[in-house]
Order: structure tokens, then C-alpha cells, then sequence
């Protein structure tokens, strides 16, 4: 008889062991002084629930969830993230492409949205750079050029086509991490990298790419598809 293997409910990103282990440990030690400086069970027990309905929050913010997709046309572009559509326009891209017109997706993530972010295509990564800036709310427009973010540039394994996701800072995240390099191979169920906290990721297709997505929908990272790239 084959052993089933124990699976846990939630898997915790990487990204997350040292700031959970941090948590954990100022959290026991705040505990500890609770009970043993009050005498009322009340204190102890409200402090105890706020404890355990912190950490809950961190644990579930930083889950990583396992989305594996199979598909047989390379020319497909998957969401790299999750969160609400809110942004579908052409616009003028300056930082790699010149000032060439591109649609701009754009997908607003909330502090309860999976924070991982994936490859959208099959390809090769031809640019990467980090860019200081503010940490405006991630829905506002200016914030794409005006905050903190770092934009990779993927060109399709075709070689025909390249796109240009940017991973922006929102008002609460700090952390921006890109696992991309410079003429790496990326695949899709593949992560390009995490935001820590709220933020947003921008997605610049060429202007003859077919969009699948509407104004306000939901995405799932690494399962719709957004578009595709002309053939």
C-alpha cells in the first residue's frame, strides 16, 4: 500500500521565512511579558487573539500557491499577476522602446492578492533595471514612471516580439525582488519575482496583440491569459 504524503494548506514564498520568523519571535516575547506582567485573563487572552490574528495575516499574504498551465502556443501571454484589470490603453513607452506605442495592461495587486509574480511568455530576457522613486498608491497612472519599480524586458521565443513588464512599489510595499537576469532563459510557471505588500504590475504589448481581458476583471498569476501576440 502506498503512503500518502502530507501536504500543507498553505506553502509560504521564500520571500517570507525571515520576516515570519521575525514576527513570530517578537510576538511570543510580547506574550510572555502580557502574561506575565497582567493578572487579568482578559488582557492575556485579547492579546493572545491579536498575536495569532497578525501573524495569520502575514502567513496568508506571503502564500505561494503551487500553478502549474500547459499550453501549446507560445504567442499566448499569461497574467503575470494576481489582482484587478485597471488599466487597458495604448500608450507611449519611453524607457526601452523610444516613445513606440504600446497597450499598457496594467493590474492593480491589494494587500490580499498572491504577491508572487510570473513570466508571462516563453522567452529570453533582454533588459532589466531598477529605478528609485516614491511610493504613491500603485492605482494612480503616474505611478508606473514616478514610483519605485524595475522593468524586464522579455523578447518571445520567436524572436518577433518583445515585451516589457514592470513591477511597480505601491503606497505600502518597500520591496521590490526580480529573480530575472540578463539573457536567462524564462519559461512560464516560472516566478520573475515579489512585491512585498500592496502594488501593482504593468504589462506593454505591441499594438497588434489580441486582448482577452477586460476593465476591472480579475486576473490569476500564471492562469489567464491577457492576450496574444500576433503571428
Amino acid at each position: 500500500m502506498k503512503r500518502r504524503r502530507f501536504k500543507p494548506y498553505i506553502k509560504v514564498h521564500k520571500e517570507g521565512y525571515a520576516i515570519l520568523f521575525s514576527l513570530l519571535t517578537l510576538l511570543v516575547v510580547l506574550n510572555i511579558l502580557v502574561y506575565l506582567q497582567s493578572p487579568a485573563k482578559i488582557v492575556v487572552f485579547i492579546q493572545l487573539l491579536i498575536s495569532v490574528t497578525a501573524f495569520s495575516f502575514f502567513l496568508f499574504f506571503f502564500r505561494n500557491p503551487t500553478r502549474n498551465v500547459y499550453i501549446d502556443d507560445n504567442n499566448l501571454v499569461l497574467a503575470p499577476a494576481d489582482g484587478r484589470i485597471v488599466v487597458i490603453e495604448p500608450t507611449e513607452e519611453f524607457e526601452y522602446f523610444g516613445g513606440e506605442k504600446r497597450i499598457q495592461i496594467s493590474i492593480f495587486m491589494s494587500v490580499f492578492s498572491v504577491h508572487a509574480n510570473w513570466y508571462p511568455i516563453f522567452g529570453t530576457v533582454k533588459y532589466i533595471k531598477h529605478h528609485d522613486g516614491v511610493h504613491r498608491a500603485a492605482y494612480l497612472p503616474k505611478s508606473s514612471h514616478e514610483n519605485e519599480r524595475t522593468s524586464v524586458v522579455i523578447e518571445s521565443v520567436s524572436k518577433k516580439h518583445k515585451i516589457l513588464v514592470r513591477q511597480i512599489a505601491g503606497a505600502l510595499a518597500r520591496r521590490i525582488v526580480t529573480y530575472a537576469a540578463v539573457n536567462r532563459e524564462c519559461h512560464l510557471n516560472e516566478h520573475l519575482g515579489f512585491i512585498k505588500f500592496g502594488s501593482r504590475v504593468d504589462i506593454f504589448l505591441p499594438m497588434d496583440s489580441e486582448i482577452f481581458v477586460t476593465m476591472g476583471e480579475r486576473t490569476k498569476g500564471n492562469e489567464t491569459i491577457i492576450a496574444r501576440l500576433s503571428d
